[in-house]
């Protein structure tokens, strides 16, 4: 699904799983080759000509994030009760969540697991320990968190790692070590998104550990719980419960640029780490869906109450953990003093000028940058990957609510936990 294609319109055609691969090609043309993302959940045939060339004859999308896969009639979940009863959908919820890391147990390398200490992370790597335990893996699950000395994500995942008892290892980082990879991780992603760069960082300085420190290759991960299952704070402003179901499934439809593009990038930026993410999976994604949109928006002033009470009273996370609130990782990296963002704006702030930002509209007239920091990493992707910025169709911004910035923490409803 992230393949790229190259080629305009007189039949060449050249593929890669990353846009690197493609930029110098020349092809005997006077104009550069078009470069486009490959449409997720989609197939196109093309049509092979004796002069070596293609042309397209079919384009389809052949899946949704809202349909039944297929192959779920060979799984081993068998066919759900369909009720709307609230403990039935819990118990499908839960079902299906587990069937969802089990099926990714297949692997012939050894199985680790991103911890960040928030829910969906500490949900997949309990119910990865309990299946290996089960499945009786050789070996004991590793986790890895990321953070500074005081971040709230590495004190919440020590807590739960010691509860599931997982092999834990905590990855710390500087501000400055954090701001030297940023060039890096730029180059990596193909992406100027500004949430999308903040973010990672931490992933591609603990894929890094993982990738020299540890012999863990396939490492499972909590991505695409939060547009599932509106797990950003924004929701709680959403208008109605429906407004809130379409945003969940855009966030879906969009995750190829962003969540899924850091979390594929940066683990494959070190030698190949293979990441597998239960919350996608296919079948879980379209019943979770399926169910009636007042279900699945914030209940009590929280966000993912469904899921948090499908989960409620096992004791496969700690009870502190189950109900933690939404801390965007980009934040939870650093202390609830300071976010991770707020050191990187500040040290950004010098290498841009005033005159550059006056000149930004003119100079970047699709998605202009706004603010300093995303100036310097527009000019950063600009250098490896110029004119290609309409590989990014929009920043990623929360919705109903006037945000000049992504951070969860700098929207008025945020409210920090009382005991970081």
């Amino acid at each position: 699904t992230d393949s790229d294609l190259a080629g305009p319109n007189d039949g060449f055609l050249a593929l890669c799983s990353e846009a690197k691969g493609l930029i110098d090609i020349t092809h005997g043309m006077g104009t550069p080759a078009s470069i486009v993302p490959f449409p997720p959940g989609h197939f196109e045939v093309f049509d092979l000509k004796p002069s070596g060339k293609v042309q397209s004859i079919q384009m389809e999308q052949f899946h949704c994030c809202r349909q039944q896969p297929s192959h779920a009639i060979y799984d081993t979940v068998e066919k759900l009760p369909i009720s709307l009863d609230e403990e039935l959908v819990k118990s499908n919820i839960r079902n299906l969540f587990e069937n969802a890391v089990r099926k990714r147990l297949m692997a012939h390398r050894r199985i680790g697991c991103l911890l960040s200490g928030g829910l969906d992370s500490s949900l997949v790597a309990a119910t990865l320990v309990k299946l290996a335990k089960e499945e009786k893996l050789p070996y004991p699950i590793q986790t890895f968190a990321i953070g500074s000395d005081d971040s709230p994500d590495i004190v919440a995942a020590r807590k739960v790692a010691t509860h599931i008892g997982s092999e834990h290892h905590e990855v710390t980082f500087t501000v400055e070590e954090g701001i030297e990879v940023v060039k890096d991780v730029i180059f990596h992603l193909e992406s100027y998104d500004i949430t999308t760069i903040r973010a990672s960082v931490g992933m591609y300085l603990i894929s890094k550990y993982i990738r020299q420190k540890t012999d863990s290759v396939v490492i499972f991960s909590g991505e695409g719980s939060d547009e599932l299952t509106q797990g950003y704070i924004y929701f709680h402003k959403a208008p109605t419960p429906k407004a809130a179901a379409e945003d969940s499934i855009r966030l879906m439809e969009e995750l190829y640029m962003f969540d899924v593009l850091r979390a594929d990038r940066t683990t494959a930026a070190h030698g190949y780490l293979e990441l597998r993410v239960p919350f996608l999976d296919h079948r879980f994604t379209a019943y979770y869906l399926s169910l009636p949109e007042e279900m699945r928006v914030p209940r009590d002033g929280v966000e993912k109450h469904l899921l948090r009470e499908s989960f409620k009273g096992l004791d496969l996370i700690p009870d502190e953990i189950l109900w933690r609130r939404k801390e965007a990782f980009s934040d939870g990296l650093t202390s609830v003093k300071k976010s991770w963002y707020t050191y990187l704006q500040e040290h950004l702030e010098s290498m841009v000028n005033d005159d550059d930002m006056e000149e930004a509209y003119k100079r970047f007239p699709h998605n202009p940058p706004r603010t300093k920091e995303a100036y310097y990493y527009r000019q950063e992707f600009e250098k490896h990957y110029p004119d290609r910025a309409q590989w990014l169709s929009h920043y990623w911004m929360p919705r109903w609510i006037d945000a000049i910035d992504p951070s969860a923490r700098t929207l008025s409803i945020y409210k920090p936990e009382k005991d970081q």
